[in-house]
């Protein structure tokens, strides 16, 4: 290479013959041509020292090749060594087992050569090797978003967690006039290089491009990295030498925000990576490690706990006081996709603390509050309570396996309806899954479970595809789902690793013959398949062997491949619609048959609810189905449960006589002429619907068309008010057949469920879970409608009307608050208010809250139409932050009660319920009038009438014409075959 070289990339490698050459590839590929590699052997003993040699003598000036004489044992020295060997202008680093990205060199220099920089790093990628596929995970993203200059590494603390030294260019004059090198005879020499460097660079820039690609394999393929052998001791020893050097570097410059910047680093990072491995390193690891880490975290200033984020800042402080146990808890909580919560939360003066133990300390009680994590108002389905196995065994032909789950906070009330389902999943296809009936029990602080069955019938595998097999246990409580991982808990249990499940493979026993349980490396149960005969261990080993090689490796990803593109086409909804209407349609409507729906299959509630319960009621002989979404808990047990945009759910669709719904059936399906479509609808219109919204107006002509071809299935279209023909029909462009008969759901509050027995046992059902029966206090009911969050969807979470403290102090004596939040939100309610508030989110018929409750606050939410029915004070309540709605409906002129705008105006208003007052009452009458004039209590008999009472008497009619057909018939063959004449025909 003529002249002086731009970059000088410093190769470094130790026993990596293989992938050196790959190495060096990417810094002779790069696009800035003036580039040279110094490749630094560390006395590799594999050829690798041979292999640079024979790079250098094939690009002359581009690559040279040093040899060290003896190993030493890290990175600092084959760094150092390159360092002095360099020419470039700029000098970067390389490992032999990564790769530069194409354009690093230019995009680096170019960068710098702009702003001055004497440092400038880029996006570093990490590709992982993962079931024989690689994943790329970029090493902090959202350090560079954009790209950006600072003049001191105070300017950028956060700096401090990149401390990689291979995705940066160095101005060559800056190493040497500052003399930095790395530090040798040490592991983890990055962090002191770049923590030095970032302290002395004038001006240090970021750039968004990817400069560097950090290849992780699995040490069954390679030896691990340095950086990867947190097994050895010896590793985090260094690691905390080196964070002992840049405390001394920080101090020694007098930058102690700095020292605590990389101090928080320390414990969201670095101290993670090791107590997440702790599960599975043994007692003498641990114990060793606990006093190191105590000791070092007793040097930093007690002040970077709250630096940290707070459940890391726990874990370390946990740590720092040798609770070893709670360390580990606190570190894996939130890793992977599950906030799986494994401690016990305990209220103390309104506050919530992390673990059953009281602090005894100020800095302990700082640390070890988590109430602004929200943890006590978060779904249970949220947290992932913990799942502890306290037994598992083999009772003869049958599997016994039982444990019990965290009750956090006592959450989960004694008056719960609980339903468990044990699952196990092929890891390999998360689809695949064999669910087992369990048996769960309240007792208190925890949910105790147990499962038996019988693991030949019930669970077999393939074989051989499918080698591990993880375990779930679904606890439906009161309809809320909650999912939780069986496995390892603070000390609690028996150990449940190594016990064997007879199982018989679909591909024959030479696949396997036994399932072995073992803990997962997050602490979790799981099964591996296994054999037992000689013969299976000799096929198993052949498969695996076969698997370990370059072809076999190659042809199952292929088939992985091919598998999972059959799987993508077959489940996609696109294949269903398309073979709903080419092929499902064309199938023989089976008579009678009816699916129904709520809310997309969400519930079993609202008009089709009530419509199925008159279907039964009148003995009208219908084959009932019913669509999901995700649990089937609360859907009647009579009729058939079909799982919502599954096969068997559109082949429902195709051969039903009726369809019932309250919302909308999928969109691309076309509804069959011999089909009939209710469309009962959800509410009556406020804000614009349809064609009028604003967004579909100024929308595409494929949006509105797709609306349009949705609402012309319709074949009917309940109406409750001629406000609904002005508004809502109008608005969604119904053309169908108009049924003013009121909503089927309405008709128990005009009746008051008067003479309906099932009513009155849910009615006392729910009284009982509610904890209604002996409390003497007045109930109101606060249904708001959806609200939009600062990102313009939905709200995830529901607050409470009024300051739960605040509610108990002034009106708990008198008034119980039933929080029920729109479907797509959840309540957040802290443990101290369930003594005046109850989260009713999970009952899914609304209609029975509104008989339940003596009062209702709303907003701008229809259910104002349906409790306006019983005649009972309704008080509307719009923060003065949220505006009102503008379409069909103006609150303002037509609220039938208060409308407040502020917390104190609605705990006025509600004093007032209290004591006995009733707002509103001379504007109720008038307003149902208006809004529901056709609600009669009759709107569920009406539909059963026109429709299928009709169709009854039709096909019975039909029966009894065919069957005297028959008849006649038989008795004119008969005749013929008595007769002379028939004979002689």
């Amino acid at each position: 290479m003529p002249g002086q070289p731009d970059v000088t990339v410093v190769v470094i490698g130790f026993n990596d013959v293989l992938r050196l050459p790959r190495a060096v590839g990417s810094v002779l590929g790069q696009s800035l041509g003036a580039v040279e590699a110094v490749v630094v052997d560390d006395a590799s003993t594999d050829g690798t020292g041979e292999v640079a040699d024979r790079l250098a003598a094939e690009h002359p000036g581009r690559v040279r090749a040093i040899r060290l004489p003896s190993n030493s044992g890290g990175c600092g020295r084959p760094r150092n060594v390159g360092v002095e060997h360099a020419r470039g202008r700029y000098v970067m680093f390389l490992d032999s087992d990564d790769l530069l990205d194409r354009h690093a060199c230019l995009n680096l220099v170019a960068t710098a050569e702009e702003t001055g920089a004497d440092l400038v790093s880029g996006l570093c990628t990490r590709i992982v090797l993962e079931n024989a596929s690689y994943k790329e995970r970029r090493w902090y993203p959202w350090l560079y978003a954009r790209r950006a200059v600072f003049g001191s590494l105070r300017d950028k603390p956060d700096l401090l967690y990149d401390t990689l030294s291979t995705n940066k260019a160095y101005r060559r004059g800056f190493l040497e006039d500052h003399g930095l090198r790395f530090v040798e005879c040490l592991h983890y020499e990055d962090l002191l290089f770049s923590a030095e460097a970032y302290l002395a660079a004038d001006r240090t820039a970021l750039i968004p491009h990817r400069v560097y690609n950090w290849f992780v394999e699995p040490s069954a393929v390679t030896a691990p990295s340095i950086s990867n052998r947190r097994a050895e001791l010896a590793n985090f020893a260094d690691r905390l030498e080196i964070h002992r050097r840049i405390d001394a570097l920080f101090r020694l410059r007098g930058a102690y925000e700095l020292q605590r910047a990389k101090d928080a680093k320390f414990v969201n990072h670095d101290l993670l990576l090791y107590l997440r491995d702790l599960r599975v390193r043994d007692p003498v690891y641990r114990a060793s490690f606990l006093e190191l880490a105590a000791a070092y975290l007793a040097e930093l200033d007690p002040r970077v706990f709250a630096d940290a984020h707070p459940v890391p800042a726990i874990a370390a402080f946990l740590l720092r006081e040798r609770d070893l146990t709670g360390a580990l808890v606190a570190a894996e909580y939130g890793r992977g996709k599950r906030l799986e919560l494994r401690t016990e939360l305990r209220e103390q003066n309104g506050r919530i603390f992390w673990g059953a133990q009281r602090a005894d300390s100020a800095l302990a009680r700082r640390v070890l509050d988590v109430t602004g994590l929200g943890l006590h108002q978060r779904p249970l389905r949220e947290l992932t309570p913990a799942n502890t196995v306290t037994g598992l065994a083999m009772w003869g032909p049958h599997a016994h396996l039982e444990g019990h789950v965290l009750n956090v906070l006592g959450r989960v009330s004694a008056r719960a309806e609980l339903g468990a389902t044990l699952e196990l999943n092929d890891r390999r296809r998360p689809t695949r899954v064999r669910r087992i009936p369990a048996t769960v029990t309240h007792e208190g602080a925890r949910l105790r479970w147990w499962a038996d069955f019988d693991p030949v019938r019930q669970i077999r595998p393939y074989g051989f595809a499918d080698p591990i097999w993880d375990v779930r246990l679904r606890l439906d409580v009161d309809g809320e789902e909650i999912v939780t991982l069986p496995g390892e808990g603070t000390g609690e249990g028996e150990p449940f690793d190594g016990v064997v499940l007879p199982v018989r493979p679909r591909l024959t026993r030479l696949a396997a013959d036994g399932m072995r349980s073992y803990v997962t490396h997050a602490g979790h149960l799981a099964f591996r398949l296994q054999g037992g005969s000689r013969l299976t261990q000799a096929t198993m080993a052949a498969v695996h062997w076969a698997a370990a090689t370059a072809p076999g490796r190659s042809a199952w990803r292929r088939v992985r491949r091919l598998e999972r593109s059959l799987r993508r086409t077959l489940t996609a909804r696109k294949t269903k619609v398309a073979v709903f209407n080419s092929v499902l349609s064309r199938l023989p409507v089976r008579a009678g048959s009816v699916v129904f729906e709520s809310h997309l299959g969400k519930q079993y509630s609202d008009n089709p609810k009530y419509i199925y319960r008159e279907l039964r009621r009148s003995r009208i002989p219908v084959h009932a189905v019913w669509s999901y979404e995700a649990s089937t808990r609360g859907f009647p047990s009579d009729a058939t449960l079909v799982k919502r945009e599954s096969w068997g759910y559109y082949l429902a669709l195709a051969r039903a006589e009726y369809w019932v719904d309250n919302q909308g059936f999928p969109d691309g399906i076309r509804k069959r002429p011999e089909t009939t479509y209710i469309q009962t609808w959800h509410g009556s219109a406020l804000k614009t619907m349809g064609f009028d919204q604003p967004s579909m107006k100024s929308g595409t002509r494929a949006q509105r068309a797709r609306l349009q071809r949705m609402v012309e299935r319709f074949d009917c279209f309940l109406v409750r008010s001629q406000h609904d023909v002005r508004t809502l029909v109008k608005g969604l462009g119904v053309s169908s057949e108009l049924l003013p008969a009121g909503y089927p759901r309405n008709d128990p509050l005009v009746t008051r469920g008067q003479g309906d027995r099932e009513l009155a046992g849910e009615l006392a059902a729910l009284r009982e879970r509610l904890g209604l029966n002996d409390d003497g206090r007045r109930v109101v009911l606060y249904a708001p409608t959806s609200r939009s969050g600062p990102d313009g969807r939905p709200a995830r979470h529901l607050d409470p009307p009024v300051d739960p403290d605040r509610f108990i102090h002034e009106l708990g004596d008198d008034l119980l608050l039933l929080v029920r939040p729109h479907y797509l939100s959840t309540v957040r309610l802290p443990p101290a208010a369930q003594s005046s508030m109850r989260d009713v989110g999970n009952v899914p018929d609304v209609t029975l809250l509104l008989l339940l409750a003596d009062a209702l606050v709303t907003d701008q939410s229809s259910i104002m139409f349906d409790y306006a029915l019983l005649d009972r004070p309704m008080v509307f309540h719009l923060p003065e932050d949220v505006a009102f709605r503008r379409g069909y409906f103006d609150l303002a002129r037509h609220a039938p009660g208060p409308i407040t705008r502020t917390e104190d105006e609605l705990v006025a208003e509600l004093s007032a319920l209290a004591a006995g007052g009733d707002p509103g009452a001379g504007r109720r009458q008038a307003f149902a009038e208006r809004f529901g004039e056709y609600e009669r209590g009759t709107a569920a008999r009406a539909v059963v009438d026109r429709f299928f009472r009709e169709a009854k008497g039709a096909r019975e009619s039909k029966g009894t014409r065919d069957g005297k057909r028959a008849r006649d018939g038989k008795k004119a063959s008969g005749a013929g075959e008595g007769s002379p004449r028939g004979r002689a025909a």
